[in-house]
């Protein structure tokens, strides 16, 4: 039987103590019995709390076993589709209550091996196409609270679902804390949708704020679409000295566009012109066979 180091450490200070007084020469014969029957009363008591010990170590073993089968049973005998379109439907049939929706996606991650970021990230797609914004604000929100999905792609996300929800001044507030400490390096991407739930909020000044602090980072806006949004926020605030500016600045993204889509006209052309010339010697071919 296996003894723990603190059960053995005791059984040992219980013998010591009793040949101690049993080998006392002070000691009277009563002393000495009275002694080795305390010893082996205590000896008892120590086997006694030695078994209970056993007893709860191995119904504990048993437990972490039993949990175990238990795990590998729900987490790997339902495919990962199941999983996720169980996840959806639970989420769509909650309430908007945010304890009941983090309360849902705890129990539904709790025996994953791992963070399943990879499923969850399903489950948004599938929310986005059910236009179901408001959920997706809330899984985000309860992946960023786990330490998950700290990406730019989630960030964007976000910012898309809370626009969607009408909630562009919460937008804007995650976008000052999480993305915009770190103008240089967000994707151009993700700062051209910020510059667009300004643009559509009516929210001109911050609009200005970020393309000026892009600007101070030498950052070239790739689309001339961002350029013409910028002029519009200039000249609704007024500001045409600086609509000016920038249009004159960025002009080669105009000159671009018009190139491309003159290119795009002319390619057009010749393929018409090329398939009348085409259709017109095959109506020759034909009646020259007629003949």
């Amino acid at each position: 039987m296996w003894r723990s180091p603190a059960i053995s450490s005791l059984v040992g200070q219980l013998a010591r103590a009793g040949d101690a007084w049993i080998r006392s020469p002070n000691c009277s014969y009563n002393t000495a019995v009275q002694a080795q029957i305390s010893n082996i009363n205590a000896i008892r008591s120590t086997s006694i709390l030695e078994n209970q010990y056993d007893r709860k170590a191995a119904c504990e073993i048993a437990d972490q076993k039993a949990g175990r089968v238990q795990k590998f049973q729900i987490g790997e005998n339902v495919s990962r589709n199941d999983k996720i379109k169980f996840l959806v439907n639970t989420l769509l049939d909650l309430d908007n209550s945010r304890e009941a929706v983090y309360g849902t996606l705890d129990a539904w991650v709790a025996w994953e091996r791992t963070f399943p970021i990879v499923s969850l990230k399903s489950v948004l797609l599938t929310l986005e196409k059910e236009q179901q914004w408001h959920r997706v604000v809330q899984v985000i929100k309860w992946m960023l609270s786990k330490g998950q999905g700290n990406t730019m792609g989630t960030y964007g996300q976000l910012l898309q679902a809370l626009d969607k929800d009408h909630r562009a001044e919460e937008a804007h507030m995650f976008w000052l804390k999480k993305v915009g400490t770190d103008l240089h390096s967000v994707p151009w991407q993700l700062c051209k949708r910020m510059i667009s739930i300004y643009y559509r909020n009516n929210m001109l000044e911050s609009l200005i704020k970020l393309f000026k602090s892009l600007e101070a980072f030498d950052r070239k806006p790739p689309e001339k679409s961002i350029i013409q949004k910028v002029a519009d926020a200039y000249m609704m605030l007024g500001m045409l000295e600086e609509k000016k500016r920038a249009l004159q600045k960025y002009n080669y993204l105009f000159q671009e566009t018009e190139k491309g889509c003159l290119k795009k006209s002319r390619n057009t052309s010749s393929k018409k012109k090329s398939g009348h010339r085409k259709h017109t010697s095959n109506s020759e071919a034909c009646m020259e066979s007629l003949q």
